[in-house]
């Protein structure tokens, strides 16, 4: 059992690889191939802290408009995450939920992305990827199917939503200092806490985490009321 207090669903917009590589006058590229470190670090942080569900920003519905190389750069890191860390994740019980359309990626990559989501379904705890995702996308999709199916009601919306399978969400974290949700969970985050850290993302790692869980811990959450 997670810590007393501790959230269920935490959702994480990883941010400030760019400026991690920059600082250190190093490529774009190793910003992001450390950033995947911290991913691991993070999943494994997850379990340790007895997490339910931890949501990922992987790949936003925006991030095409990036150069094309840094793009095919970070293909080739979900490429390499995927196939470094797939037993890793099934041994650990993690169970592989994607939101967004990953079906507009490379073919290999969705190959890969469907075989990881078959292989991890007996998992008990949840690791949900964003990829091309955008919330206010998603929005207009389930607003559309629950208008086709005659209730436009928010808890009809809420059963078309991506998220529709996943724990109701309680934290946002972002990292690097930026103080936005960039088009990310909107409508999952109506009543969650959100904690803004200076960390660039390369440097989160499960202090950060614990930390971040101990502060939602401590807040009174009142979802509009008194």
């Amino acid at each position: 059992m997670a810590e007393d207090g501790f959230p269920r669903h935490v959702a994480i917009i990883m941010d400030g690889n760019g400026r991690w590589a920059k600082k250190r006058h190093l490529p774009r590229a190793l910003g992001h191939r450390q950033g995947g470190e911290a991913v691991r670090r993070t999943v494994k942080a997850a379990e340790t802290l007895e997490l339910e569900c931890l949501t990922l920003y992987a790949f936003s519905s925006e991030n095409w408009k990036r150069e094309k190389d840094e793009i095919a750069d970070l293909m080739n890191l979900m490429r390499r995450f995927i196939e470094t860390n797939l037993d890793e994740l099934i041994e650990a019980r993690v169970r592989l939920a994607i939101i967004g359309d990953y079906r507009a990626f490379a073919p290999d990559i969705v190959a890969m992305l469907e075989d990881a989501l078959e292989r991890t379904s007996g998992g008990n705890r949840i690791l949900a990827v964003a990829l091309n995702y955008g919330s206010q996308q998603e929005i207009a999709r389930a607003a559309r199917a629950a208008a086709a199916a005659g209730e436009i009601t928010p808890q009809a919306i809420e059963r078309h939503l991506d998220t529709a399978a996943l724990p109701p969400l309680d934290l946002v974290i972002r990292t690097s200092g930026e103080v936005r949700l960039s088009n990310f969970l909107l409508w999952q985050a109506a009543y969650a806490e959100m904690i803004f850290t200076d960390v660039l993302w390369p440097d989160f790692d499960e202090g950060h985490l614990r930390a971040a869980c101990e502060e939602f811990a401590r807040r009174e959450r009142r979802y509009g009321g008194r």
